[in-house]
């Protein structure tokens, strides 16, 4: 008997802020579908829409012709989130730490340390078109 293929829930979007609602809206709709309880939905809704505005302002440099995709992908136990921006990429060993002494005034750069708070693992893969994250949540009950 073969596997039940997985259900996704797909959107692009076009480098604008203001298209982050829609995301957000789609990431409740994926909460909601894995029965997770409010404080993993607000985990989640946070950390995808940081993630998806890291991509437009990031990624993409707010270049209204290039897109960020975004897949969620439910498996049994688990919701995986997939965000690939069409920029040119980033080290992610190079990114400053926010809560060394000198960083900790400074107004951005802790996007990526909230996403990794909040998720129960994040994975970045580097290809020649963009850059994809990955954000895994585990259903707790």
């Amino acid at each position: 008997m073969a596997g039940k293929k997985a259900e996704n829930f797909r959107m692009s979007i076009p480098s604008v802020l203001d298209e982050i609602t829609k995301v957000e809206a789609m990431a409740e709709k994926a909460a909601d579908k894995m029965k997770f309880s409010e404080e993993e939905k607000d985990s989640l809704a946070i950390a995808v829409t940081e993630a998806v505005n890291n991509a437009i302002l990031h990624g993409n440099k707010q270049d209204k012709n290039k897109k960020v995709h975004i897949n969620f992908e439910f498996e049994k136990t688990r919701l995986v989130v997939s965000i690939k921006d069409e920029g040119k990429g980033f080290n992610p060993d190079k990114i400053s730490d926010p809560l060394a002494p000198e960083n900790l005034l400074k107004e951005s750069g802790r996007g990526l340390f909230i996403v990794s708070s909040l998720m129960d693992d994040v994975q970045y893969h580097f290809h020649k078109d963009g850059t994809e994250i990955n954000l895994i949540k585990e259903k707790k009950s």
